[in-house]
């Protein structure tokens, strides 16, 4: 049998890689999700079956190689803040929901939008859930009793601080032993699962030496099933959809990011290239299925991923192995999860926040102090105390505003002659002075984008340009204007207009494709004038120099072209010429520039 496409080349030695691995990651998936679900308010089964189900579909119908999917640290604070605001049901349905938007994206090729969201709010909206999730994991780590659940940053610490008298030093020392495993064991053994050492040393403590001491998952939320997740029916009327429509879009959003960002990682790491609609379609179809199963939401999870191709994966075949692997665990040895304590999900957790944090990136961005800057700590700040809604909307708004602002500072309009001392038949803007330009004729040189952010900049531009009152022609250099909109456009043609009106004709250079097809649409080109379209500025003067009004020009001493001296009717040979070197232009010989 001949495979292709993400299965191409694959063989029995390929097929014993991806069992290794898959085996491996299921291994670390196992108690990631069911403290992702705990984190999350629901059930630790929930977290398992979701790392089933989305696990295989994922990995089944995604469009990366190696992509792990599953319940991610990304989810807790949204998924925590659904299930405490909308009940555990109404979670499903928003998950439900966000599957059905990110099939939509992927089938309406929306993948590479996301792209453009900006660095500075992706880094910050991590690092806000990061904060978020460690913090959430500061009761159980101290066996803090009674706490109640707070959807907001300031109220859980506040509440924190309030059962703090009653910290169970039982709990610390079972959370301290898994924290102690975590960091050390990826030194001393680096291809065993520190999260599965941590778990396991820290509840034969537990249940050896004091047991009935600490929280456990038993204790909590009752024995996990030794069975096939079942299915499970959901509410779907129309007042359901409506009330979870926003949670599902939030949802939607961000496993899209997360998924899309970690299929990057793989690329980077497997040397493949992930195809990111198909993957947005993988990612939907997995969590429109899991609902059904009391899953919840799941996207791309990138520490399970880079796990995945450093034990040697191959193929997507990886990832389906390691959700059928962890069914097999939980079908054979669910009862003893039980004995699990809640204080060792709380350093896993921490553990995992501090690796998604992006602290370097954070740093370098802050110390850099640049617009970035102010979105990045913005949207930071808005996730822990807010939501991540809240977050990321308000990050992008500011975020465009911003490059609006930086992009509209780009606009530079600079009144230039030729340099007539340079003799490589250029334009300079350093030689413009009182003494030295033309009454009659001015060359403008436009540079930046002409937009609806810079146009405020060109109006007021278009207020002095008028001041001339000799002016007969002006020359518009636009060879560095990349991109004109209709707003710009508008004020551009008003500059053209009022100067037709005051008898001055305006020639225009080096027009760029986008600008002169927007000018073509909208008839600008056919106020301008095909006849005063060129592609160099040297035909643009030569064209203006034909329009003077010589009697001005007799005694001028400003000298500002070539042909100054034959129209002014001095030797350029005299003293008051700038360029006495220079030849007078003859009648054939005019100025060309190349500019």
């Amino acid at each position: 049998m001949k495979w292709s496409g993400r299965f191409s080349g694959y063989s029995k030695e390929a097929f014993r890689k991806d069992i290794v691995a898959g085996c491996i990651v299921g291994i670390v998936a196992i108690p990631l999700g069911m403290a992702f679900a705990i984190a999350s308010g629901v059930k630790p089964e929930y977290g398992l079956y979701t790392t089933i189900i989305a696990g295989i579909l994922i990995s089944l119908l995604g469009g990366s190689r190696f992509q792990i999917g599953g319940p991610t640290g990304a989810f807790i604070p949204i998924l925590l803040a659904i299930v405490m605001q909308y009940g555990y049901e109404n979670l499903l349905i928003a998950g439900f929901l966000g599957g059905i938007i990110l099939v939509l994206m992927g089938v309406f090729k929306l993948g590479a939008l996301i792209k453009f969201i900006p660095r500075p709010v992706t880094i910050g909206f991590t690092a806000g859930i990061a904060v978020t999730i460690f913090s959430g994991q500061i009761a159980s780590f101290l066996g803090l009793q009674n706490m109640e659940r707070h959807e907001y940053f300031y109220d859980s610490m506040k509440e924190i601080v309030l059962r703090l008298p009653s910290l169970n030093l039982y709990s610390i020392l079972v959370a301290s032993i898994c924290l102690a495993a975590l960091i050390v064991t990826p030194r001393v053994l680096p291809k065993v699962p520190g999260s599965l050492v941590g778990i396991i040393l820290s509840t034969l403590v537990a249940v050896w030496l004091f047991p009935d001491k600490v929280a456990t998952i038993g204790s909590a939320y009752g024995a996990i099933p030794a069975s096939l997740p079942t299915i499970h029916g959901l509410d779907l009327s129309w007042d359901r959809i409506t009330a979870m429509i926003q949670p599902a879009l939030v949802i939607a959003l961000l496993g899209s990011i997360e998924s899309l960002l970690s299929a990057v990682v793989a690329d980077g790491m497997g040397g493949t290239r992930h195809n990111s609609n198909r993957e947005l379609i993988g990612q939907g179809v997995a969590n429109i299925v899991t609902p059904f199963f009391g899953g919840i939401p799941a996207t791309g999870a990138i520490a399970r991923t880079a796990t995945n191709i450093k034990n040697g994966a191959v193929s997507p075949i990886s990832g389906i192995i390691h959700g059928f692997f962890v069914l097999l665990i939980v079908i054979l040895f669910a009862p003893y999860a039980s004995a699990i304590p809640l204080a060792s999900m709380a350093p896993i957790l921490m553990m995992v926040a501090w690796n998604m944090s992006e602290r370097k990136a954070f740093t370098a961005l802050v110390k850099a102090r640049t617009s970035d800057s102010i979105v990045l700590v913005l949207t930071f700040l808005l996730t822990v105390f807010t939501t991540l809604t809240t977050a990321v909307e308000v990050g992008l708004i500011v975020a465009v505003l911003l490059f609006i602002k930086r992009m509209s500072e780009m606009l530079t309009v600079r009144k230039v002659l030729p340099d007539l001392s340079s003799g490589k038949a250029k334009v300079s803007a350093d030689i413009v002075s009182a003494e030295h330009d033309c009454p009659q004729c001015s060359i403008f040189t436009v540079e930046g984008p002409l937009f609806f952010g810079a146009s405020q900049s060109f109006a007021a531009f278009s207020d002095w340009i008028e001041s001339g009152h000799q002016l007969k022609s002006v020359i518009l250099r636009m060879r560095n204007v990349p991109f004109m909109d209709t707003t710009g456009e508008a004020h551009l043609m008003d500059l053209i207009k009022r100067l037709q009106h005051l008898g001055v004709t305006v020639h225009v250079t080096s027009l760029r494709a986008q600008p002169r097809r927007l000018l073509t649409k909208t008839g600008g080109l056919q106020l301008i004038g095909e006849e005063h379209l060129f592609e160099h500025t040297g035909e643009a003067i030569n064209a203006a120099l034909s329009n003077l009004n010589k009697d001005h020009c007799l005694g001028c001493r400003h000298f500002a072209f070539r042909e100054c001296a034959e129209l002014c009717g001095v030797n350029p040979r005299e003293p008051a010429y700038p360029a006495a070197t220079a030849k007078p232009a003859s009648r054939m010989t005019r100025t060309v520039l190349k500019d």
